[in-house]
């Protein structure tokens, strides 16, 4: 586990925790979609329903897959 600075709303500098297998997940999604990380990371924390970021991170990653993998075995 790696503390990662990143950019809220352009204007807020925090640091998440995460590992770094998650990091680059997170990573490959924003660029999936054409993004910063900053921005995907504003985004999340913007419609989150857990009090930790990290852990919204996280789950984001872990649905994002489970999209990706249901797609895939349709």
């Amino acid at each position: 586990m790696r503390k990662f600075s990143v950019i809220i709303a352009g204007r807020h500098a925090t640091s998440i925790s995460l590992e770094d297998e998650f990091y680059a997940a997170l990573c490959a999604l924003a660029a999936e979609r054409n993004m910063t990380l900053n921005k995907l990371v504003t985004e999340i924390d913007g419609t989150r329903t857990t009090p930790n970021l990290s852990s919204a991170l996280r789950l984001y990653v872990l649905k994002s897959l489970l999209e990706k993998l249901k797609s895939a075995q349709a």
